[in-house]
């Protein structure tokens, strides 16, 4: 067998002219062992996903962990289904963590609003729209991933089928990821996530006439997260932190000074302006810039996807009619059909009894759904699930329907919720249709069967449902909470509620967000990227700092190494132990709050040395120093 993929699997072939690695078509990946062992994975990376995308506004795709997890496992657990077992378990993981990275965008904003989320709502919501997007991108599969061979590239999915061959012939993925794990949860669990024996967040704060705060928080999976996404994005949502933190507020907190007495804030008529510390000027004013600029932001990047729309309609119907493969055509009909269903049993359950909305609400979302689901399987292809526009997406359709909520007279706060919910449906539909294309490409590559792939695929995004509502529901407490450095920023989901509050209700200050809208014209004008600086202008400079931290690690890796294969070996096993910190940061932070809910652990207030700045920064040096040294230590086998 080679060690390494065909030559055609990166184009210069036809896709039905492609041998892919494995040729033997009789072979499956799937027994007992790989199903157990990928519905496990999808649900750890569906809470670790929820959690640290609620955090810090940003997720990790889990297709290259669970390629790297699925190959020790099945090495153990199931050996003989080789490299087609591995496949459908990194296919599984990203399952999960597609529903999560959906959810988390717009489910919260219903517990943001005051309203209740549900089990059953949630559950309803989220299979529908899992069924849904699995059936449209089933329907236009043959166009994306076989006729589009070469020129969709797919990039995430050639990373994901280079470390399953990898894996064939070993390798130190997991020995790193377990490193990772392995700091990243011991640090978490000294810390207010769990034991919460030591501060964790250095704080600068600035003087009276120049009104600044400056936060890190010492954060192993953050810092992980900066590693994975490199320089670029952690500096560009710096940069955002740096003019929200020391640019805007400073600047409102000049002339509120000036206020009289009688002058309040606008949406707590107890506090007078000339009142207000620095997190009182963030809460009621700087966010809602943001908000304009995100706003804004996915309403251009909406715009940008009209001729792919058009186009990707036009190319999948053209391929539709000219195809003949009907093999799995039945399957791909029960699991739309079944998503049509559940979405229309889950508009009349949202709707309160409102026969009407129910309706509008069900068309409106699958039309929605339809449309964004094709784009995001064509935008996979070109950029990746990691960058898929998801958020400016769901604006967009956000926007559409609570215009129509709003003609229709529906405005109240249980119509929002019903139209969060509908919302919610649309999200999961347009992230889960970029990890089902993503892992069929994979699947493609490798030489699976995609029929296979399509139903554990759909198994783990239906767990990775019941695990993210199960997991917003037991931290609905935890989510509401505001203030210095709240457990959860909820930045997407921040957003979604104040727009649909702000438009139903017409209370919103919307000078604040058309100066927001503005800002971002001129970032467009200036070819910056509107929704990373924005989300950095969004989220504590806590939770930014410490991305950039993580990033810089990766320079530093970077520049010191001696040669390209030295840097490749290096920051190949950064990003395995990058990923153990985000697992090991998420999954322990995660369950360090459960056990706080429910009153296991808690009490602990840190005191002395270990309540203030200097501890928080030993924990910073120790972290980054860590993290640093073994990924310095790896070194290129001679056999590479």
């Amino acid at each position: 067998m080679n060690k390494k993929l065909p030559k055609g699997a990166y184009g210069g072939v036809s896709g039905k002219d492609y041998v892919p690695y494995i040729t033997d078509k009789s072979r499956t990946g799937g027994n007992i062992a790989v199903l157990v062992i990928g519905i496990i994975l999808s649900a750890v990376f569906a809470a670790s996903t929820a959690y640290s995308g609620m955090k810090a506004g940003l997720t990790v795709a889990a297709g290259i962990p669970g390629a790297i997890i699925g190959s020790a496992l099945v090495s153990i657990f199931a050996k003989q289904k080789g490299i087609l077992g591995k496949n459908l378990i990194q296919g599984m993981s990203s399952g999960g963590e597609s529903v999560a990275s959906g959810l988390i965008f717009v489910l919260p904003a219903v517990i943001l609003i005051g309203g209740k989320i549900t089990f059953l709502e949630g559950i309803a919501v989220g299979i529908g729209g899992v069924l849904f997007g699995i059936g449209i991108a089933s329907l236009v599969h043959n166009y994306l991933i076989v006729e589009e061979h070469g020129k969709l590239v797919y990039p995430e999915s050639m990373a994901i089928s280079e470390t399953l061959v990898a894996s064939d012939h070993g390798g130190d993925s997991m020995k790193y990821m377990g490193m990772g794990f392995g700091i990243g949860g011991a640090i978490t669990i000294l810390t207010s996530s769990f034991l919460n024996v030591t501060n964790n967040v250095i704080t600068f704060i600035g003087s009276k006439w120049y009104k600044w705060k400056f936060d890190l928080e010492v954060n192993p999976l953050l810092l992980g997260i900066g590693f994975i996404v490199g320089l670029d994005v952690s500096l560009t949502m710096f940069a955002g932190s740096i003019l929200s933190a020391f640019g805007i507020t400073p600047l409102i907190g000049y002339f509120v000074d000036m206020a009289g007495e009688s002058a309040v804030v606008w949406n707590n008529p107890s506090m007078p302006i000339n009142q207000m510390d620095v997190q009182t000027i963030a809460g009621s004013y700087v966010k809602y810039i943001g908000a304009g600029m995100m706003l804004c932001g996915g309403l251009i990047g909406a715009v940008k996807l009209i001729p792919t729309i058009i186009a990707s309609i036009q190319e999948t119907v053209k391929a539709k009619s000219s195809s003949t493969d009907s093999n799995g055509s039945s399957i791909e009909m029960i699991i739309l059909l079944g998503g049509v269903v559940i979405g229309f049993i889950a508009a009349f359950l949202i709707s309160g009894g409102n026969f009407m909305m129910a309706i509008v609400g069900a068309i409106l979302s699958l039309i929605l759904s339809l449309l964004f689901v094709i784009v995001a399987g064509r935008l996979t292809g070109t950029i990746g699930t990691s960058n898929l526009p998801v958020s400016g997406m769901t604006i967009a359709s956000l926007v559409i329907a609570t215009l129509i909520f709003v003609i229709m007279g529906w405005t109240s706060p249980e119509n929002n919720k019903s139209l969060l919910l509908f919302g919610s449906f649309i999200v999961v539909a347009i992230a889960i249709a970029g990890g089902y294309c993503q892992s069929q490409k994979v699947t493609y590559v490798i030489g699976g069967n995609k029929n296979e792939m399509q139903r554990y695929f759909a198994i783990a995004s239906i767990v990775g449902v019941v695990v993210v509502v199960g997991v917003m529901i037991l931290l609905s407490d935890q989510l509401k909470i505001t203030g210095d450095n709240p457990p959860f920023a909820l930045p997407q989901a921040n957003l979604m509620s104040t727009l649909t509050s702000g438009i139903m209700s017409g209370d919103l200050p919307w000078v604040m967000i058309i100066v927001g809208v503005f800002m971002a014209i001129v970032l467009y004008l200036l070819d910056l990227p509107i929704m990373t600086v924005a989300i950095g202008f969004y989220l504590p400079i806590a939770t930014t700092s410490i991305i950039l931290v993580g990033a810089l690690i990766r320079v530093f890796v970077e520049k010191t190494s001696k040669s390209d294969k030295d840097k490749e070996v290096k920051v190949s096993n950064g990003i395995s132990l990058s990923s153990g910190l985000v697992a090991g940061g998420s999954i322990l932070g995660l369950i360090g709050i459960i056990c706080q809910v429910t009153g296991i652990v808690g009490g602990n207030v840190p005191s002395g040395f270990a309540a203030g700045n200097g501890m928080a920064i030993i924990l910073l040096v120790l972290l980054v120093i860590f993290a640093t040294i073994p990924i310095m230590k790896s070194k290129v086998k001679n056999n590479e």
